[in-house]
């Protein structure tokens, strides 16, 4: 191993989802890091993004984030690696990644650099092979084995890459790397294991780094954390000035995903935390040992995620103040459920009704006869293949909240303060359908990986 530390610079916890902060990001900066790393996507984002290959993330603030890390980057001399671009890390996010990288480079008159990326889009004739072979595609978070008829309805789907496509890269000579769809952790895992450290530590460092400000206290998101790792330990600090990386909040973050701290798969093998000690370092900084990496059995496991479209999606909304109508409210949505039945028997359509309240959020049909809020915002979602009837259901199932019939009201109650007069069309409505692992004999198999050359 070449160097006894490493130290790797992490400024967002989803780039481009909110704009990093800049006063952090240069105070990190200037204590010149290794590395330059950044997870751009999620599933905590839904299957709409994926489905329709398109964005959550506004394009500016994307760029924003792209920028800073690239002058920081180029000027110091060292890698930039970004996984998930765009969110969703289609290919078309790739390349819309590397559209905005020359850019920048060329805004600012960046001299060559290398640039690599890679796919995950994954194509269905693959899985169609891999199942007609009789091999199993297994569900995670208790989900069915993969079947034909789920993958024949399925829009997109895109394998979450391990550290192996960026380690290739950074053999490569990568200057800045564009990855897409990619384990989060894997993002910051890579370069420790290309350096040489142990798995257990590279992976730990990629688990509480992911995030970047989240393992800080107070909380505060966008700021940027530093992670310096050695072959025995993580010690993880927080830049921003108002902030303090403690063994309460690293250790939370670390395992707020599962209350088993027997980290979920991840590409080649499994974080083990359970016996995980954290000391507090300094003012600033946590320093964590004991992290234990176990490396998966036989073939590689890689995770795949799939979209499908349901159907056009309109929504409705209605504010209710009065304190009777509050108090009734499940049987005031049964009411607007029935009339949109009595329109359309036959059905073809989907209605949902959320309920939020001052003191909470309510689920459909939740009972609130006990809530002290003082005013609802039921919001109405309806979903159909059909275009006129997705609109038409939600038009009525919002519309009839103002004439539910309750007993007890006398005369015209105005029991809803406002409704919205029309409903407005919203993205189209998808749904997951992969949440699955497929085995596969070389963990690059689903990950090509190209280089180019940016700048004058």
């Amino acid at each position: 191993m070449g160097k006894e530390t490493l130290r790797i610079h992490c400024s967002n916890g989803h780039l481009g989802f909110a704009p990093t902060k800049e006063e952090s990001f240069w105070i990190g900066a200037k204590t010149l890091p290794d590395y330059y790393c950044c997870d751009s996507g999620s599933d905590d984002i839904g299957p709409v993004p994926l489905g329709m290959d398109k964005c959550a993330s506004h394009p500016a603030h994307q760029m924003h984030d792209l920028e800073l890390m690239l002058l920081a980057a180029r000027q110091q001399g060292v890698p930039m690696i970004i996984g998930s671009a765009g969110d969703t890390g289609t290919n078309s996010r790739v390349d819309m990644y590397i559209g905005f990288i020359r850019e920048i480079a060329k805004k600012h008159n960046m001299k060559k650099f290398k640039l690599a990326y890679f796919y995950s889009e994954v194509d269905k004739e693959f899985l169609r092979l891999k199942l007609a072979a009789g091999e199993t595609i297994a569900g995670l978070d208790s989900r069915q084995s993969l079947t034909l008829d789920e993958l024949e309805a399925t829009d997109r789907i895109v394998a979450v890459a391990g550290v192996h496509p960026f380690i290739k890269a950074l053999e490569m000579g990568a200057d800045v790397i564009i990855g897409g769809r990619s384990s989060d952790v894997a993002v910051f895992a890579a370069p420790a294991i290309r350096e040489g450290f142990p798995e257990n530590i590279a992976y730990y460092c990629g688990k509480v780094l992911e995030c970047a400000s989240f393992c800080a206290e107070p909380y505060g998101a966008k700021e940027t954390v530093i992670g310096t790792i050695t072959k025995d330990d993580v010690k993880v600090t927080a830049m921003a000035p108002f902030q303090r990386c403690t063994i309460a909040s690293v250790a939370g973050h670390a395992m707020y995903e599962r209350t088993n701290p027997y980290y979920e798969y991840v590409a080649g093998g499994k974080m083990d935390m359970r016996e995980c000690v954290y000391e507090q370092y300094d003012e600033r900084t946590c320093r964590i040992t004991g992290a234990k990496f176990i490396p998966t059995e036989g073939r590689i496991r890689v995770k795949l995620e799939g979209s499908a479209r349901v159907g056009f999606r309109y929504m409705g909304m209605a504010g209710i103040r009065d304190p009777y109508t509050i108090g009734h409210i499940d049987e005031v949505v049964e009411w607007a459920r029935s009339q949109v039945r009595e329109r359309h028997p036959e059905g073809g359509y989907d209605l949902s009704y959320r309920i939020f309240g001052k003191n909470g959020v309510m689920g459909d049909l939740e009972p609130v006869k006990e809530t002290k809020s003082h005013e609802l915002l039921v919001v109405v979602e309806g979903v159909s293949k059909d275009k006129a009837l997705a609109e038409e259901a939600t038009l009525i199932g919002t519309r009839q909240i103002f004439y539910a019939r309750l007993p007890e009201v006398k005369g015209t109650a105005g029991s809803a303060a406002f409704i919205l007069d029309e409903v407005v069309p919203v993205s189209d409505a998808y749904r997951w359908t992969l949440n699955h692992t497929v085995e596969v004999d070389d963990p690059m198999e689903l990950f090509p990986v190209g280089m180019i050359e940016i700048g004058e």
